[in-house]
């Protein structure tokens, strides 16, 4: 199908973008990389009478340390990400959900603020920032202001996003000497969204679990962190037994939603096979 007819502005920079959006108000949705928003255009899914084309904004597109926290900026595509050293080397689930996003062309136009904005219940990228303990910068009219990744997502392609916000950068806290990370999942094999995925960052000392934190998608209606798969291996030595035991947490008390992909009840079973699959990867 074609999309109903639209007002077209490039935006020059953010605060002009933040001005555009204010001035049409509803009727106005940013465009990045457009690789979730122009399919749904094209459905009549979604039909904005005026796009702002924040795609080419290089404010946004970078990846950088700022003290102890990694940065990455908001138009930093997929690919951006899965070649940075620098996002590797903080976590390396980072550039594992980046080089499985999709194909070669969504990786090279998508973008990660894009796809945290959407919220699709099956992206990536929501279950490794929470996994991650980062930090989603907002701006808008009212100023700037600052959300954590467990707090951001609210529901079915709800965020805490404003109407008249942008995300502008995505801050990721260094994690603990002794950490490491992984992105596992069970893939659409068409579009390779996650039918269910999770996020694991492990951090170890002599063997034993000093901190973990997972995170799955796929599931439910949003992503979430996975506090029960946590608690069960949080101080216990990381032996494949007490790994496979947590693991078998994943998705307790979740109501699972089911589709032609997959049903509710193997989605929960996914659930176990993969957070047990992060877990051990990041365990290594």
């Amino acid at each position: 199908m074609i999309p109903n007819k639209f007002d077209y502005h490039r935006a020059t920079s953010v605060d002009e973008a933040i001005r555009l959006m204010a001035q049409h108000g509803m009727d106005a949705k940013l465009l990045a990389g457009g690789h979730s928003l122009l399919p749904a255009m094209k459905l009549r899914l979604n039909q904005p009478g005026v796009l702002v084309d924040i795609g080419r904004l290089a404010e946004l597109r970078y990846i950088k340390k700022e003290g102890d926290s990694l940065v990455i900026g908001a138009g930093a595509t997929h690919d951006d990400i899965a070649n940075s050293d620098m996002a590797r080397s903080t976590l390396s689930m980072l550039s594992e959900a980046a080089n499985l996003i999709g194909d070669v062309q969504v990786r090279n136009k998508g973008t990660l603020g894009g796809s945290l904005a959407h919220a699709d219940p099956a992206a990536d990228w929501p279950a490794v920032m929470i996994a991650a303990h980062a930090n989603i910068e907002l701006r808008g009219p009212n100023g700037s202001r600052t959300v954590s990744a467990d707090d951001f997502f609210t529901g079915f392609y709800m965020t805490a996003l404003a109407e008249d916000e942008i995300i502008t950068a995505i801050r990721i806290p260094a994690p603990p000497k002794g950490t490491h990370s992984s992105y596992q999942k069970f893939m659409q094999p068409a579009s390779r969204f996650a039918i269910v995925g999770c996020a694991a960052s492990v951090t170890k000392d002599g063997g034993v679990c000093q901190k973990v934190s997972v995170a799955l998608t796929g599931l439910s209606d949003t992503a979430f962190r996975a506090s029960n798969v946590e608690a069960a291996l949080t101080g216990k030595k990381l032996t494949k037994e007490n790994i496979a035991a947590a693991a078998q947490a994943a998705g307790e008390g979740v109501m699972a939603m089911g589709d032609h992909f997959a049903s509710e009840e193997y989605r929960l079973h996914l659930a176990k096979v993969f957070a047990k699959r992060a877990l051990m990867a990041a365990a290594e």
